[in-house]
């Protein structure tokens, strides 16, 4: 039977997933009224939504449970995954990193047979995403967002060539890190359950959803093609001008490996990022300022959304076990739109007597449906964070970016359905 809380649960489930729809309209009534700007502008960021949601289901907790009931709840959480893309976001946008990457990236465009700012861009939307199944998503999507938001993010180019970009670059981070077994939050949900490693991975879903990436990725370079900066703008791209000491990249490049490693391990991570922070202290002038806001309200974003997706469960569960294989990975791409695709995946992990076919169709729909909303993937909320700035009133529609996703997400769907 469902209990009061069930039911409480997914209501407010439901209500956050309608503001994260409607956040660009409170965006703009903190123009239309300034007198209460600061709180729509507040209501307007996506990044607060399911944090917001989640501060008032525990209030609701507390109310009808008691206060102990709803501390116990938020305490039995876990708040790893929020804790790390916090971390790795801010150590992958430094300045060493992105000059090292920007530098690799510029030197291999200057070398492909297309236009410079063609090549930087088709690299930024395909060969980083791919480079997140060895960095993980979270950091590929940080690295991608700042190199790609002085090419394509910018307000000259019209809204519906962004929205595309944007759709592309966020499916092609979804599936572009199932080329190993620990880079995807939805993988890395399953993979020690069902003893998939990353031989596996490579073989059953990476090739597959490699050659989506570049599919997708061409795509919006030729649509792209009349929107990019000239050949002289393009070397940006993100990347930081003047020099850069090798031993300052070195420590970076550490700290920055030793948190991928640590990635289950917060008390690890976490003392590294101090180390981190001092060191950034200590040679301030290699360093910009680092992204701290911008990691704190997508950490605030991610860890709402543990709380608020697991209490949904109840009806959740059910829908995956109950679907044949072919109806489950269609189940898991359209649910994956409205749940986070690594908690669909883990309510998979839980199932006793799954089969091979069902665990393939389940994790297949979720990486393939990652794109089409800002709590569809973990590293989504990032790209939104650093990349908003570029788009109309300062937010990223949530419809808009739906619609930019349909075309890569049937790309990526159809490349592991059929191949």
């Amino acid at each position: 039977m469902i209990s009061l809380l069930d039911s409480l649960a997914a209501i407010l489930f439901a209500v956050a997933l309608l503001h994260t729809f409607a956040a660009k309209q409170f965006e703009r009534l903190s123009h239309r009224y300034p007198r209460h700007a600061g709180v729509f502008h507040l209501l307007g960021e996506v990044e607060v939504v399911f944090g917001f949601w989640a501060i008032v289901l525990v209030a609701t907790l507390a109310v009808v449970g008691g206060s102990t009931q709803a501390l116990d709840y938020v305490e039995s959480r876990n708040y790893t995954e929020p804790l790390f893309v916090f971390v790795v976001m801010v150590i992958a946008a430094s300045k060493p990193i992105l000059h090292t990457v920007g530098f690799i990236l510029n030197a291999i465009a200057r070398k492909m047979p297309v236009p410079t700012p063609l090549a930087s861009a088709w690299l930024g939307l395909a060969v980083v995403p791919l480079l997140g199944s060895l960095i993980t998503e979270p950091a590929a999507m940080t690295i991608a967002a700042l190199m790609l938001a002085l090419q394509i993010f910018r307000p000259a180019v019209p809204e519906a060539v962004k929205y595309f970009a944007l759709g592309v670059l966020f499916v092609n981070v979804s599936i572009g890190g199932t080329l190993t077994a620990y880079a995807a939050p939805p993988v890395l949900m399953v993979a020690s359950t069902w003893g998939w490693d990353s031989w596996f991975m490579l073989t059953q879903f990476g090739w597959k959803a490699a050659l989506a990436v570049i599919v997708n990725a061409t795509a919006a370079t030729y649509v792209l093609r009349n929107h990019l900066p000239k050949s002289g703008q393009a070397e940006a791209g993100g990347a930081p001008s003047g020099s850069m000491p090798l031993p300052v990249v070195a420590v970076h490049v550490v700290m920055l490996a030793a948190v991928i490693a640590a990635a289950h391990h917060p008390v690890v991570f976490i003392g590294i990022f101090l180390l981190f922070l001092g060191f950034t202290q200590a040679y301030e002038k290699y360093q910009n300022p680092l992204i701290l806001k911008e990691a704190l309200l997508v950490g605030f974003f991610l860890a709402g959304l543990v709380v608020l997706g697991g209490m949904q469960q109840w009806w959740l569960r059910p829908i995956v076990e109950g679907l044949e294989p072919l109806v489950l990975f269609f189940g898991a791409l359209g649910l994956t739109a409205i749940t986070d695709n690594a908690a669909l995946t883990y309510l998979g992990s839980l199932i006793d007597g799954i089969s091979d076919a069902s665990k393939y169709m389940l994790v297949a729909g979720a990486v393939a449906g990652g794109g089409l909303t800002v709590i569809a993937n973990a590293p989504n909320p990032a790209g939104v964070a650093l990349l908003k700035r570029g788009f109309k009133d300062e937010t990223v529609s949530v419809g808009a970016l739906f619609l930019g996703a349909l075309g890569p997400t049937a790309m990526a769907a159809a490349a592991l359905l059929l191949l």
